[in-house]
């Protein structure tokens, strides 16, 4: 059968028990995180529940890469920390809406496929940074509050908190290489969860924080003041949290089609993350993004379809609606646990092998985005940075490679032949190649093996010819690309130049009348 509403392909073969079997592992390994990250946020950690329902459903059904799981993740949610201690959570519904809106747009308006231009070092900086941020967060649980303010806790309580974590991450850890068959964070949380109740253990559970119990997300339009000001005060947290979304989504996808030698849409996939963020502002969410680590749990349970990730979501419905009792009983050191051993998995260990390997300007680049990172929270304007400082490395390696070979003809014409791209970096260098005093009356520029890229080329050409036509002397352009025709032909105004008409050539498999 032929896709209906383009959601849903029946022609796929589906093995539905990997699929219902890799949607409760998927629901059961986001469990944890969503609540993790919540706490993490200073959000109720219903919130994080209730994200992960919306944006796994959404998404499954929707989203441009079947196979692919999303939820509650942490890159989108350490960006909206800010916000959430200086204005509290209804300005939160309200950035995340909007982020949610501009990604839609980004999909609409096709421009998903600029994820392309994050370089390697980049995304090894915007990781690491991240995993670094993850794993400093979980310190803040061995604090506590009290009569004179905030410490670090002390005696028994903290022997009881680190020596929990610690067995919380030996369980993930060691079971492994025992068994597969259960999600280690979540065994691990169980059996934390087991002793503590067992022996009566004092410690901090969920409850602690915020109750848990709830039932289906209701519809909340977000209590805030509807003008201009508000929208100034959240439109730059919904900017970075759909650019971060949008390139943690999209890489993952890419991920997800290498493993699975299959293409996913990425303009599709970017409507489906804003569509599910827009439900996030308005039923209690706090948004989300693809989650790599649920994602690979998902493929390597054997699932390929979208059945997985919807099996996945109604599970997670399921537990607010009728398990929160027993999740408010959590204790708070099995999930840092489980937090610190996701900060260990995030962070790229490969990049410590090849810094040796790499060029400078990368490893730098690496270094920096990770440090902003870490040191502003703003995971977006890390990348940028990190694209931006590439882009120009590039341009400078590349205007360097500009070279001109020249000789003089029978005809006492001097032929200079161009080779690399002409454009603003390589203006400078490209003038040196002339020797205008020297040079014969007649002078031709062949851009057989280069092309004008922009318009500061553009500008150097028309310099260029200036000087030789102040010299008495004429200047003939050749082998010109039809898209550096048009940009001459539209740079009419500020240039004048000899274009030599190149001949066209008929090859055998023309049809010549």
């Amino acid at each position: 059968m032929k896709a209906i509403f383009n959601l849903f392909d029946f022609s796929q073969k589906i093995n539905y028990k990997n699929e219902v079997l890799a949607g409760l592992t998927v629901a059961m390994t986001m469990i944890p995180e969503s609540l993790s990250f919540a706490i993490l946020a200073g959000f109720p950690p219903l919130v994080g529940l209730y994200a992960a329902f919306i944006m796994g459903l959404v998404t499954a059904v929707l989203g441009g890469r079947p196979g692919m799981v999303s939820g509650g993740a942490g890159a989108t949610v350490v960006v909206l920390i800010a916000l959430m201690q200086s204005h509290g959570i209804e300005y939160v519904f309200a950035a995340v809406a909007l982020a949610g809106i501009l990604q839609i747009l980004v999909g609409i308006f096709k421009l998903g496929k600029f994820i392309r231009l994050v370089p390697n070092p980049v995304m090894y900086g915007f990781v690491n940074g991240l995993a670094v941020i993850i794993f400093m967060s979980q310190l803040e649980q061995f604090k506590t509050t009290g009569a004179n303010g905030t410490g670090w806790l002390s005696g028994t309580a903290l022997y009881i908190m680190a020596g929990l974590v610690a067995l919380t991450i030996a369980i993930v850890v060691l079971l492994p290489k025992l068994t597969k068959a259960v999600p280690a964070s979540l065994a691990a949380i169980i059996v934390v969860f087991t002793i503590v109740f067992g022996f009566g253990i004092e410690t901090k559970t969920v409850e602690d924080i915020a109750s848990v119990s709830g039932g289906f997300p209701p519809f909340h339009v977000p209590d805030i003041a509807f003008n201009i000001e508000t929208l100034r005060l959240i439109f730059p947290y919904s900017l970075i949290m759909a650019a971060v979304g949008l390139t943690e989504g999209l890489l993952t996808l890419n991920l997800v089609d290498e493993i699975t030698g299959t293409r996913g849409n990425s303009n599709r996939e970017c409507v489906a993350q804003g569509s599910a963020n827009i439900l996030n502002g308005f039923f209690y969410g706090m948004g989300g993004c693809p989650m790599i680590a649920q994602t690979l749990v998902n493929l390597s349970a054997g699932a390929r379809a979208r059945l997985a990730g919807i099996v996945a979501a109604l599970t997670i419905l399921l537990i607010i609606l009728f398990g929160a009792p027993i999740i408010g009983k959590v204790p708070i050191a099995a999930l840092v646990g489980v937090m610190i051993m996701v900060a260990i998995g995030t962070f790229e260990w490969a990049s410590f092998s090849i810094i040796n390997k790499m060029p400078k300007h990368d490893i730098i680049t690496g270094i920096l985005v990770a440090a902003i990172t870490v040191w502003l929270h703003n995971l977006a304007l890390a990348v940028l940075i990190g694209v931006v400082i590439s882009a120009l490395v590039f341009a400078w390696e590349s205007a360097k490679r500009i070279r001109a070979r020249h000789y003089t003809d029978s005809e006492g014409i001097k032929h200079y032949e161009i080779y690399g791209p002409l454009f603003f970096a390589s203006t400078t260098v490209f003038l040196e190649k002339f020797t205008i005093e020297t040079d014969p009356d007649v002078v031709i520029i062949d851009f057989k093996e280069s092309r004008i890229a922009d318009m500061s080329a553009i500008e150097t050409i028309n310099n260029l010819t200036a000087k030789y036509s102040k010299a008495g002397k004429t200047v003939h352009l050749r082998h010109l690309s039809d898209d550096c025709r048009r940009l001459l032909d539209n740079a009419e105004a500020v240039i004048d130049v000899n274009i030599i008409e190149d001949p066209t050539y008929k090859v055998a498999t023309d049809r010549v009348k």
